[in-house]
């Protein structure tokens, strides 16, 4: 019997570390009724994509700064130097918080490092994040075409 009850635990243990920040996925499924209506009401109150290619802007907090992700729920707040970036789960919170490459990207228009508190952030269709030095540098991004 013993060893049946390891395996349980076991099992339940790599269920947990599998999940990691897939539980803050996008996609991921709700674990109970209410919060799966919940998350069915929020996705329909989410605005289209624009058509054409065009970035949708998105306020950083709904962003994790670390996977380049937009997502229907406010992330977790990470206050570094007085700015504030955003992570989806501990790890990403960690990454945030230690490493000061993580909190810095490259506009794809301009080619300019920009600070991920700061940047206007654009998601295209999937959700990935973009983020841009200004509104005008956004606007002109074209879908495929790299800096």
């Amino acid at each position: 019997m013993r060893p049946r009850v390891i395996a349980i635990v076991l099992f339940a243990l790599a269920l947990s570390a599998a999940a990691g920040c897939a539980a803050s996925s996008p996609s991921g499924v709700a674990s109970t009724p209410a919060a799966a209506k919940a998350e069915q009401q929020q996705q329909q109150q989410t605005p289209q994509q624009p058509e054409g290619g065009a970035l949708q802007v998105v306020d950083a907090k709904y962003v994790c700064m670390i996977n380049n992700q937009r997502f229907n729920k406010v992330q977790i707040p990470i206050e570094v130097e007085g700015r504030t970036y955003y992570g989806c789960c501990d790890m990403c919170k960690e990454k945030l918080g230690g490493d000061p490459k993580s909190r810095v990207a490259v506009d794809p228009v301009s080619g300019k490092e920009v600070d991920k508190a700061k940047a206007v952030i654009g998601v295209d269709a999937d959700g990935a994040a973009y983020y841009f030095e200004s509104a005008e540098t956004l606007k002109r991004f074209k879908p495929g075409a790299k800096s």
